[in-house]
C-alpha cells in the first residue's frame, strides 16, 4: 500500500444546525469578566411511515455554548425562546463530575474563534447574519433584503420544514 494513503492529511470538526430555542438563553460571566451564552436548540425530522401512512416526527436537542464576545452580545439582545437560528460551530465533549463524584460527559456545539457563525432567522425584513471571520474584524450585522419584493404563499411550506 502506498505510504501516502496511510497518512491522515487533516480532519474537520464542523457542526451546522438550524433549529429553534426551547427556552431563553442563559448568559453568564466567567471569572475573567467575559460573558458566555448557553442555550439549547431543537431540530426535528418529519416523515410519513411507508406502511401505515402515519406522520412521524423525531426531535433532537443540542446544547450550544457561545464564547465569541460579539456573538454573545447578539444572543443576549436578540435571541429568545422560540427564535429560529442557524449556527456553525465545532463539536466538543467536556468531562465533569456529578454530586456523587461520578465522571459525566457532555457534548456541546461551541461557537468561538474563526469558524463560528450565528444567523438569526425570522421574517424576511428582520433577518440578520452575524459571522466571526477573523478576530481583528468586527462582527457584521446584515439586514437581508435579498428576497426583494417577491410575494410567495408560504402557507404550503410549513409541512416541509423539519421543525
Amino acid at each position: 500500500m502506498d505510504i501516502y494513503r496511510k497518512i491522515m492529511v487533516g480532519s474537520v470538526n464542523k457542526v451546522i444546525l438550524l433549529g429553534r430555542l426551547g427556552k431563553d438563553p442563559d448568559i453568564r460571566s466567567m471569572q475573567n469578566g467575559k460573558k458566555v451564552a448557553n442555550f439549547g436548540i431543537a431540530t426535528s425530522k418529519r416523515w410519513t411511515d411507508r406502511d401505515t401512512q402515519e406522520k412521524k416526527e423525531k426531535t433532537s436537542w443540542h446544547n450550544i455554548v457561545v464564547f465569541n464576545e460579539g456573538l454573545v452580545g447578539i444572543v443576549e439582545q436578540y435571541v429568545k425562546k422560540g427564535s429560529q437560528i442557524y449556527i456553525e460551530g465545532e463539536l466538543q465533549t467536556r468531562k465533569w463530575q456529578d454530586q456523587e463524584g461520578k465522571d459525566r460527559y457532555t457534548t456541546e456545539v461551541v461557537l468561538q474563534g474563526y469558524n463560528s457563525n450565528l444567523t438569526l432567522l425570522g421574517s424576511r425584513n428582520q433577518s440578520e447574519s452575524i459571522e466571526n471571520q477573523s478576530p481583528s474584524m468586527d462582527n457584521n450585522s446584515i439586514s437581508d433584503d435579498s428576497f426583494g419584493n417577491t410575494t410567495t404563499d408560504s402557507s404550503n411550506l410549513d409541512e416541509d420544514i423539519p421543525f
